[in-house]
């Protein structure tokens, strides 16, 4: 249908006299991640609340039925966050070489860790109101960050399974019913469902405009359709609310950005992406497996996953998981202090940096810098016989290692065609002294952009 000049005009009067908003039509997922995150290569996520009280798992043992609602909201009794120091993890995140952290401000149990006001069902659900800490807690996390020069993220289930109206839609399978996400009647309830998501926009819009957080980590759309969530809706009001926040995937479509979890991708999303992944069983902290290092992720194994995320163009946002008072396990905190020493060694081949070459060049790891003038390869075992990289047809003006300023590395170069434009193999020779660690990184320097020979090499008749 047609507008009218007449129309026009008072639309664009309203316009320019500020009393209306147009939203433009949004391409979820281009071109809006800021260089920050692009750069920042490595951070933190850190699962906390009153599932760490008794250590069985974070919201899931409702749904599971491994124990009672009553029982598994009976441990916000003993949430003290009586040793919370948001200082102490601002600087341990950033002696780990982290830039930015995310925090769970509420997870699928519907308990905020901040001072909500806003009621779920006939009351407030949060650890200012329902447990002794009494307190705030992600104020004091937004500041500590901030302080220590750390981007800001907070976490937020937009499921709830606590929320009586949560419960607005009939279960799909009548035999497979489970009362902490479907109607009770069987049937559909439209204004339960509204009545939902307005509290779910009201605490969003807390948390957006009383901490301006960064980044937004969402989980938990998957039970509900883009449009019962009404995600496009949603993206709009959370960029009038805070406009440079960064979205991550878990809308619906309406992210910014890919978020895989626990597995490491094959291959180059070809969008900016984030792995997120624990360091042992589980996303909330665990009695026993302070107990068992068997279970713990070793330090290299977590750096090698570190350099592989980057080396795919892609971040590592690792999880910690602190105890009911706020301290966070000392094992994890090694293991960030291990990360923390490799990159103050290594660093200049992860931040800042673009996914690598494709691994048929090279067998390994690999980023480039911006100008993709340098090529750095991660040598994470003693190499038999140098370090073979193929296709490679630039001229390396310079190779050495990483923290090793006064060691200069030489290479050998075996067969090419010249005559069909097919570049030799090379082969960087690694002394025998070089202590690998956990993880060595080669500085190869170009004399222009890096070029790699992809084609197929054929017969001396074919020149």
């Amino acid at each position: 249908m047609g507008i009218s000049r007449k129309t026009t005009i008072v639309l664009l009067a309203a316009l320019l006299s500020g009393a209306l908003t147009l939203y433009a039509a949004e391409a979820p997922g281009k071109g809006r991640v800021p260089e920050w995150f692009k750069d920042a290569r490595f951070g933190i996520f850190i699962h906390w609340g009153i599932f760490a009280v008794d250590g069985n798992g974070a919201s899931w043992p409702i749904f599971n039925k491994q124990v009672s609602y009553e029982a598994y909201m009976a441990q916000g009794k003993k949430f003290t966050a009586s040793h919370y120091d948001p200082q102490a993890w601002a600087k341990l995140f950033k002696q780990a070489g982290a830039r930015y952290a995310v925090l769970t401000t509420k997870h699928h149990d519907g308990m905020a860790l901040w001072d909500t006001r806003q009621k779920s069902g006939d009351k407030i659900l949060s650890v200012v109101e329902q447990t002794p800490a009494r307190r705030d807690l992600v104020g004091p996390f937004v500041q500590a960050m901030r302080q220590d020069g750390l981007k800001v993220g907070l976490y937020f289930s937009h499921l709830d399974w606590s929320n009586p109206d949560y419960r607005a839609f009939a279960a799909k399978s009548p035999d497979k019913f489970n009362p902490v996400r479907d109607s009770a009647d069987g049937k559909d309830h439209p204004e339960m469902w509204a009545r939902f998501l307005r509290f779910h926009r009201a605490q969003l819009k807390e948390l957006c405009t009383r901490y301006k957080p960064d980044l937004l980590w969402f989980d938990g759309d998957w039970e509900r359709s883009a449009d019962q969530w009404d995600m496009a809706g949603l993206r709009r009001q959370l960029k009038s609310w805070d406009p440079g926040v960064l979205l991550n995937s878990r809308m619906g479509g309406y992210g910014d950005y890919e978020t895989p979890e626990q597995g490491v991708p094959f291959s180059n999303l070809g969008t900016p992406w984030e792995l997120c992944m624990t360091m042992g069983p589980g996303w909330g902290y665990r009695a026993a497996l302070e107990k068992d290092p068997a279970a713990q992720i070793p330090s290299c194994d977590l750096i090698q996953i570190l350099a592989d995320c980057a080396a795919m163009g892609g971040n590592l946002l690792l999880n910690v998981s602190p105890r009911p008072d706020g301290t966070i396990p000392e094992w994890q905190q090694q293991r960030l202090m291990d990360i923390g020493d490799w990159l103050k060694l290594n660093g200049e081949a992860v931040y800042g940096t673009l996914a690598g070459i494709h691994r048929n060049h090279y067998a390994g790891s690999t980023t480039l810098s911006k100008d993709r003038k340098t090529l750095y390869l991660f040598v994470f075992s003693k190499p038999v016989n140098g370090l073979m990289i193929k296709g490679l047809k630039n001229t390396p003006a310079r190779i050495s290692v990483l923290g090793e300023p006064g060691l200069h590395l030489k290479e050998r170069r075996v067969g090419g065609a010249p005559w069909n434009h097919v570049p030799p193999t090379r082969f960087i020779e690694v002394p025998d002294t070089l202590q690998i660690g956990h993880g060595r990184v080669v500085k190869i320097e170009l004399d222009k952009p890096i070029e790699l020979y992809q084609g197929k090499s054929g017969a001396i008749s074919q020149n």
